[in-house]
C-alpha cells in the first residue's frame, strides 16, 4: 500500500499558497481602487460605459475562476514534489500579476503577457496526476 509522509519541504508549498492568497488580495484591492476611480458603485460588477474598470474586474474574476483548481493541484502535487510544485506555483502567481497588468492597459489582448503561467499550472497538474498514479500502485 502506498503512503504519503509530509516532509519538511512541504513548508514551501504552504508559503506558496500564502503568496497566492496575497496576490488574490492585491488584485482585489486594485479592483476596489478602480471602482473608486471610475465611480462604479456596488453592486455593479461591470459597467459598459467604463471599459477600463471592466478590465480590472475581469482580471481579478478570471484569476478567481481558476484559483480553486490551482490550490488543489498545488496542495496535492506538493505532497510528493514540494519543491517542484512550489516553483511551479510561484510561476503561476507571478504570471497572474503580468496577466492583470496587461489587462489593466485597457487592451484585453495584453493579458497574454501572463500566458507563461500555463507552464506552472500544467506542471502542477502533472505532479498531481503522478501522485494519483503512484498511490494506485502503477509505479
Amino acid at each position: 500500500m502506498a503512503s504519503i509522509a509530509i516532509g519538511r519541504e512541504y513548508g514551501y508549498v504552504v508559503l506558496t499558497s500564502v503568496a497566492s492568497g496575497v496576490m488574490i488580495f492585491f488584485l482585489g484591492l486594485n479592483v476596489g481602487k478602480a471602482r473608486k476611480l471610475y465611480k462604479v458603485n456596488y453592486p455593479k460588477m461591470y459597467d459598459d460605459s467604463k471599459p477600463i474598470f471592466n478590465c480590472y474586474q475581469r482580471a481579478h474574476q478570471n484569476t478567481l475562476e481558476i484559483y480553486p483548481q490551482f490550490l488543489l493541484m498545488l496542495l496535492l502535487g506538493g505532497l510528493e514534489h514540494p519543491v517542484v510544485t512550489s516553483v511551479a506555483g510561484l510561476v503561476w502567481v507571478v504570471s497572474r500579476l503580468f496577466y492583470a497588468h496587461g489587462y489593466y492597459t485597457g487592451d484585453p489582448k495584453q493579458r497574454m503577457r501572463g500566458s507563461f503561467g500555463y507552464l506552472g499550472f500544467f506542471t502542477l497538474v502533472g505532479c498531481t496526476v503522478k501522485l494519483g498514479v503512484r498511490l494506485l500502485g502503477y509505479f
